[in-house]
């Protein structure tokens, strides 16, 4: 996918005819003119929004990176089909869908300080099946697709993963993640030191080094990505793990990039590494760590406000308004 910047310049020229000076709705008028150019039109409309929650075990989880046991992610599961989980709650206020996904819940990946994580046939299967998922949603109306994901020590997985692509140490992408204290971050460091040296893989490569040292719900969200940016919708990130899904997209389809709007900013260190590799500024920061696409659900209303303001705001001429920036 390209953005169509005929229709970004369309929808920015609207926007300058609308009844306010010119650009005093700053970010808001961003985002409307970035989604006009995603969707190839000026008026792109207001947008039915769905957030994909991907679920999956992890075997690096043996290695003690989390506050939680790995048997949470199992509980999880349950608690978002009972519409009781935050992300939930946040999508039912935006009135937005949430769609759960069991990519790998009591079927870890190998233990990434150990080993490779998955096979590249299954790395495939998963960007294929995440592909599959956006023509689902694309053909059911869905026009933004945000990213959310769920499995105790993804962030883990997102750390060795952000390490590798970005050619950093583990304490520049490591975070507390679900609240590990000091011991438990130092753990967490080395683990995914060795994780990144236990599978030598061509990081020029990205499949290989996802089948290396992702997991499954973070292999299913990157197909997801591209399966969305190819079909012109917008891609809304969450937080840390949910954009290093989304980098390894980037990397496997550079133009995918550009469908990809960032909902906030994550006290998480590597998140900031992550979007700016991406070229992404994240449109909220409320320290939010939580995942699931929480942060992503909270960010769908303004958002559809900017397309409000595009489709329905009076123009100088419509509302009989002098324009004093002509």
């Amino acid at each position: 996918m390209t953005v169509d910047e005929p229709a970004r310049a369309a929808a920015q020229a609207a926007l300058d005819a609308k009844t306010k000076p010119r650009a005093s709705l700053g970010r808001l008028e961003e985002l409307a003119v970035q989604i006009a150019a995603i969707r190839g039109t000026p008026k792109p409309g207001r947008l039915e929004a769905a957030v994909v929650v991907a679920a999956a075990d992890h075997g690096v989880a043996a290695e003690a990176v989390s506050a939680y046991p790995a048997e949470v992610t199992r509980q999880m599961l349950a608690n978002f089909e009972a519409g009781g989980a935050a992300v939930c709650v946040l999508a039912r206020a935006a009135g937005a869908r949430v769609h759960v996904v069991d990519v790998g819940v009591g079927r870890p990946t190998g233990n990434i300080a150990r080993g490779p994580a998955m096979t590249r046939t299954e790395a495939r299967r998963l960007l294929d099946e995440g592909a599959t998922s956006a023509a689902e949603l694309d053909a059911d109306g869905v026009g933004i697709v945000a990213l959310g994901e769920m499995g105790i020590a993804n962030s883990t997985v997102a750390a060795a993963l952000a390490s590798a692509l970005l050619a950093v140490d583990a304490r520049r992408v490591c975070g507390r993640g679900t609240g590990v204290d000091d011991e438990g971050l130092a753990r967490k460091v080395a683990v995914v030191r060795r994780a990144v040296t236990a599978n030598p893989v061509d990081h020029d490569d990205p499949v290989a080094v996802l089948a290396a040292l992702g997991g499954s719900e973070l292999a299913f969200l990157c197909g997801l990505a591209l399966g969305a940016a190819e079909r012109r919708m917008v891609v809304l990130l969450d937080g840390f793990i949910s954009s290093v899904a989304a980098l390894v997209a980037a990397r496997l389809a550079p133009a995918a990039a550009e469908a990809m709007i960032a909902a906030h900013l994550s006290p998480e260190p590597g998140h900031r590494l992550v979007l700016d590799a991406l070229g992404l500024e994240p449109v909220l920061d409320l320290h939010l760590r939580l995942g699931e696409g929480s942060g992503a659900a909270l960010c769908l209303p303004l958002l559809d406000a900017a397309l409000a303001v595009l489709d329905e705001m009076a123009t100088f001429a419509t509302a009989g308004v002098t324009d004093a920036g002509r």
